[in-house]
């Protein structure tokens, strides 16, 4: 049975080495929540939306956050690899969108098309995703 609650959990990256962690600003006075998704907006992050094109990774702790003080661990590979739960029957290769708040978060039908699902999934599994190109910071075309 799948993990049923919100948010991103770290399953590895598609190379196979460990995740890269890094201490950045948080750029508004927000509570960010382990699990969230992070978007980078003029070296700072903030949490995560639908539309975001700058996703930087995971947030790894919870904590409310103080603008340009407060800094957060995130993971920041591109090829990460996370499950999230998902009621909904997935196939590799699906496109889909990231939705909630802090906390919450969690993936919907595409049309920003953030995350590619890694793997096929059963409604009663967890649903695998990684970034789309373009979508990361650092697969983005220069």
């Amino acid at each position: 049975m799948a993990d049923t609650s919100l948010g991103f959990r770290f399953r590895g990256r598609k190379c196979g080495l460990a995740e890269t962690i890094q201490d950045i600003l948080c750029k508004d006075t927000e509570t960010l929540t382990k699990g969230d998704m992070a978007n980078l907006e003029s070296g700072e992050i903030d949490l995560g939306a639908a539309g975001d094109a700058n996703f930087l990774g995971m947030i790894l702790e919870t904590a409310a956050g103080t603008d340009s003080t407060t800094r957060f661990k995130v993971i920041v590979n591109e090829d990460a690899i996370y499950g999230v739960y998902d009621p909904v029957a997935r196939l590799k290769g699906a496109t889909l969108d990231i939705a909630g708040t802090t906390g919450a978060q969690t993936i919907a039908t595409s049309s920003g098309k953030e995350f590619v699902v890694f793997a096929e999934s059963t409604a009663a599994e967890e649903t695998l995703v990684c970034f789309n190109t373009g979508k990361h910071l650092d697969n983005k075309a220069q």
